[in-house]
């Protein structure tokens, strides 16, 4: 007997050494805070300029985002918990011994586990430590329970659980919880709600409110019921629980950024980590807001023209942050399109790149009051021949540079761009941030002065930043507290003026958009617009003192809008934006810079000033005003390398009769280029026989085409000249 007594301690010792020992092995280290803010960051958040959430997130392994102090929870909220969970959560140290051994004899008495004893310590403890849900990991937990009691306090404890509780689809913590559920705040839920709440830890999964809320119903009323009794509740509070039913609401943020926020994600995706994985953005919620609101309400009603979406930036061009970054209607798997950032899409800009080729013009030796020919031209594209026409297909003879800007008319915008060559043209738009024209500049030609390439809306409004800004470039800002960019000079502060002068003067758009329309704003602001081939496009951008705004309209597919053009379709919006911008607003003008000269000129000839013609104020940069009264020469765009060539045809023209037209009533006009030489007449020549005669002044000649492959040539008598000169021959094709 003392034998087998003797053996029994030895393995009862034996066996207790071991689970002390196993004990020791397999209890984790203390925590040395039970705060989460050094955690890894799967996924930042994402907030405004002001801390407002831009988007949801719930990849992290804990919550970071909605983590509130205790003295924030409800009261009540926090009774409710611990009368479920932990009635005696302020009397143990750690496991509740008295609970654990009521709870082995029911689950003996049942022969199946129907009852848990874990506290709200011992289930802090099962989150910090993840572990199979086994009776050595609950012998473990017990353990560890105390031991973090000893260092925490109970309202240390209590908050990181309220705060870290796990729920279904992702959620930790009673304000997510809140938040998925019923879209509520803490202080807002009502009394059924924060019941249920305490309800759903027990079985996240299966008592899920989105999948079923009839199987919640009867342990929120055992609950309710015991906080009855308990004088917790009033007896009208316990009855409306057994009459309401939950309300459950979709979650959604105060503001939809979406395509903003993922730009953020991907631009700025190999950034360090901001402090506790927060990324506060220059974005302005409350402006975000009412730009999506006035976006939308013009799409709404411009549906019956189909016009499907839209977009708009808004920055602050002093600072160069990005206010509001918004795309029409709100992203969804069902809407066409919808998933497509409009601002970041490349699209054709119609006439909204013309500030910047005139800009060039000026820094090349041209002013304001420089007279451009509006006249009917037609320019060779490839093997066929493009008419140019102006918008309203008027034609205005010589204007000055200030008013065919005011009016964007396109021959006069062909004929600069022929002046400073598509190449300069195309150089100076990269160096404005337009990176989308990736072809070489004889692919866009003299069409790039008319927006044949495509560029992006947030491209768009930091070329216009460089003009708002006298003329200094600086990379837009979506991130606050990033460090500044050195500016740099792409035009003169008096280019940038005198640009932003002509674009803020009504008189000079007069001719094509009258005086009294959208685009005369209240505050001196400058504008323009834009509109792509068959009404793609429609774009209006403009700029103040303080802000410059960028909108778009048009089909994310390509199909035109039904005659929706930036001055009726986009000025609209961009006034309203500019209406709201300006309400708290000091009133001040553009900038013009001091060293600019102010000169009295004549209005149709661009010189000084006569009694005899009608006259106004020009601005002009130091050394390029005029100086005399007489009428200039109009400004040549392309230097001849002959003195007479063909301007029709042009090599290799193809032309095509027209089925619908008698042959015998077709005609081509041929015509000789110009030149400053005194003609006395000119022979028009094809297929070597002379088809006509023309004299003085006259440099065309009508003649019936003919199908098959033709030669022309010209041979021009001058005043006192004993030979013609001829020019080059030209091979054309008529099918």
């Amino acid at each position: 007997m003392r034998k087998f007594i003797r053996v029994s301690l030895v393995t009862l010792l034996l066996g207790f050494s071991i689970v002390f020992g196993k004990t020791l092995l397999d209890l984790a280290p203390l925590p040395t805070t039970l705060s989460v803010t050094t955690s890894p960051i799967r996924k930042l958040q994402v907030l405004d300029r002001h801390a407002i959430p831009l988007i949801m997130t719930y990849q992290n392994d804990w919550n970071i985002y909605d983590y509130v102090p205790l003295h924030e929870i409800p009261e009540l909220l926090q009774r409710i918990f611990l009368l479920a969970e932990d009635k005696r959560f302020y009397e143990h140290g750690g496991p509740d011994w008295r609970a654990r051994w009521h709870a082995l004899f029911q689950n003996i008495l049942a022969l199946r586990i129907v009852r848990g004893a874990s506290t709200i310590t011992e289930q802090t403890v099962r989150m910090l430590y993840l572990r199979p849900r086994t009776f050595w990991s609950h012998w473990l937990q017990g353990i560890e329970a105390s031991r973090l009691e000893r260092h925490f306090s109970k309202a240390d404890i209590l908050e990181f659980y309220l705060n870290q509780v796990p729920y279904a689809n992702q959620r930790r913590g009673v304000v997510q919880a809140a938040r998925y559920y019923f879209d509520r705040d803490l202080d807002t839920l009502n009394l059924k709600e924060m019941i249920a709440l305490a309800v759903l830890i027990r079985a996240p999964s299966r008592l899920d409110l989105r999948r079923n809320k009839t199987e919640i119903e009867a342990p929120i009323v055992r609950l309710a019921q015991r906080l009855f009794e308990l004088n917790l509740i009033s007896n009208t509070d316990y009855q409306e629980i057994l009459t309401t039913p939950l309300s459950l609401r979709e979650a959604s943020l105060p503001i939809q950024a979406t395509h903003f926020v993922n730009y953020i994600y991907t631009s700025h995706a190999a950034s360090p980590l901001p402090h506790l994985g927060r990324l506060y953005t220059t974005l302005d919620a409350k402006l975000q807001s009412f730009v999506q609101l006035i976006l939308n309400q013009r799409i709404q009603e411009l549906q019956n023209q189909n016009v499907s979406h839209g977009a708009v930036l808004v920055v602050d061009h002093q600072t160069n942050e990005v206010l509001a970054w918004v795309n029409s209607g709100r992203p969804s798997p069902e809407i066409s399109g919808s998933q497509i950032d409009a601002v970041t899409i490349p699209r054709q800009p119609g006439s909204a790149l013309k500030p910047f080729l005139y800009a060039l013009a000026l820094e090349k030796g041209w002013t304001a009051a420089t007279l451009i020919d509006d006249a009917p031209l037609a320019e060779a594209v490839g093997v066929g021949l493009h008419d140019y026409r102006n918008y309203s297909r008027s034609y205005y003879g010589s204007l000055r540079l200030r008013d065919v800007l005011g009016n964007s008319l396109n021959i006069p915008a062909i004929r600069t761009i022929q002046f400073v060559s598509a190449q300069s043209f195309l150089q100076r738009l990269h160096q404005l941030g337009i990176s989308s024209l990736t072809a070489r500049s004889d692919y866009y030609g003299d069409g790039l002065a008319l927006g044949n390439g495509g560029v992006t809306l947030l491209e768009l409004v930091q070329a216009y930043t460089v003009l708002a800004y006298q003329g200094l470039f600086r990379p837009l800002k979506v991130l606050r507290n990033t460090s500044p960019t050195k500016a740099i000079s792409v035009f003169t502060p008096e280019i940038a003026s005198i640009i932003a002068d002509i674009l803020s003067d009504s008189d000079a758009r007069r001719l094509e958009f009258g005086r009294g329309t959208l685009l005369r704003f209240p505050i001196q602001t400058a504008v323009k617009t834009g509109t792509s081939t068959d009404y793609r496009d429609a774009w209006a951008v403009g700029f103040n003192h303080h802000y410059t705004v960028g909108v778009w309209l048009g089909n994310l597919d390509q199909q035109p809008m039904s005659q929706v053009s930036g001055a009726t379709g986009s000025a609209l919006i961009l006034r309203a934006i500019f209406a709201e911008l300006n309400r708290y607003e000091e009133t001040q003008p553009l900038f013009l810079s001091h060293k600019l000269v102010k000169v009295n000129i004549c209005r149709t000839t661009g010189q000084l000033a006569t009694p005899t013609c009608p006259s106004k104020l020009e601005w002009f940069i130091p050394g390029s005003q005029p100086v005399s009264s007489d009428q200039p020469e109009l400004t040549p765009v392309k230097p001849l390398k002959k003195a007479f060539y063909l301007k029709q045809p042009t090599p290799d023209l193809q032309l095509a009769m027209d089925p619908r037209i008698p042959d015998e009533y077709e005609a081509f006009a041929l015509m000789l280029s110009d030149t400053s030489l005194k003609v006395n007449s000119i022979e028009w020549v094809v297929d070597d026989e002379v088809i006509g005669t023309t004299v003085a002044d006259t440099r065309q000649l009508l003649w019936p085409i003919k199908r098959g492959q033709h030669l022309a040539q010209a041979k021009v008598w001058t005043i006192n000249a004993p030979e013609p000169m001829t020019t080059p021959t030209v091979r054309f094709y008529v099918k």
